[in-house]
């Protein structure tokens, strides 16, 4: 069974004040419990400050995206040699809203895999299909295409370091969750998928999220489900009283 491993994204929130009063409210509690990976993902700006508020802490700290560029005339964008630079240790790749609000597509999101990697992160790649998907019947053949061309080219001795979070985006921000149940399939044909593409011990070894509205009444039963691994937790992420008691609950 693989450690579970629960991240808060925390997207284009909370002010230095309060970023820092939920690290150390959160890094009060997390060391007591061993048997939880825990991340945070603050916006670029307060990565620096949050680094080094968790230092000596088990959270880890990551970058909510990155640049496909190593470096160069790319206003704006910011290196994943920097984000390391300045004690990131993860990076989220391919979130929903990069791909469907900043229209960044497969062949952009795969050269972010690489670059990231290439400068020592760690990645988690996100992947998710649309309501409209779904209610076609088409979310395993949008899953299967997000995850082979963002894996495109990564070796498998590279995989220890990618995490794969399953995000249906009907479910984020929106209050909707996958049961249980559609959680499992598509976590499942995930991990069979990883199979097809490395090996049954990569396969059984990556670690698959799930993202989508989760919350302290919902946890426990979505981290029941065989194959999901973990939690991508937005909006309740953001306050210790609602992310303590995910990073809390009781398998």
């Amino acid at each position: 069974m693989n450690t579970p491993f629960l991240a808060g994204n925390w997207k284009m929130n909370l002010d230095r004040r309060a970023a820092l009063e939920l690290v150390e409210a959160l890094a009060g509690r997390v060391g007591e419990r061993r048997d939880v990976d825990v991340a945070v993902f603050p916006p670029f700006v307060y990565l620096d400050e949050i680094s080094r508020a968790l230092m000596g802490s088990p959270i880890r700290v990551g970058a909510q995206n990155c640049c496909d560029e190593e470096s160069g005339a790319f206003t704006g964008e910011v290196a994943a040699s920097m984000l390391a630079d300045v004690g990131a240790e993860l990076v989220l790749i391919g979130h929903s809203e990069r791909r469907h609000v900043y229209g960044e597509g497969d062949e952009l999101i795969c050269r972010k895999v690489h670059t990231a990697l290439g400068a020592g992160l760690d990645v988690i790649l996100c992947v998710g299909e649309t309501i409209d998907e779904r209610e076609s019947g088409r979310t395993e053949q949008v899953v299967a295409t997000q995850l082979r061309a963002g894996l495109e080219g990564i070796a498998e001795g590279d995989m220890a370091r990618v995490t794969i979070a399953y995000e249906p985006v009907w479910a984020i921000g929106t209050g909707h969750t996958a049961t249980a149940a559609q959680a499992g399939e598509v976590h499942a044909y995930l991990r069979g998928l990883l199979e097809g593409l490395y090996s049954e011990s990569v396969a059984a070894a990556t670690r698959i999220q799930y993202g989508g509205s989760v919350k302290a009444d919902n946890v426990a039963e979505l981290m029941a489900v065989t194959d999901v691994d973990g939690a991508l937790v937005g909006g309740a992420s953001l306050k210790p009283e609602s992310f303590l008691p995910i990073i809390e609950f009781q398998g």
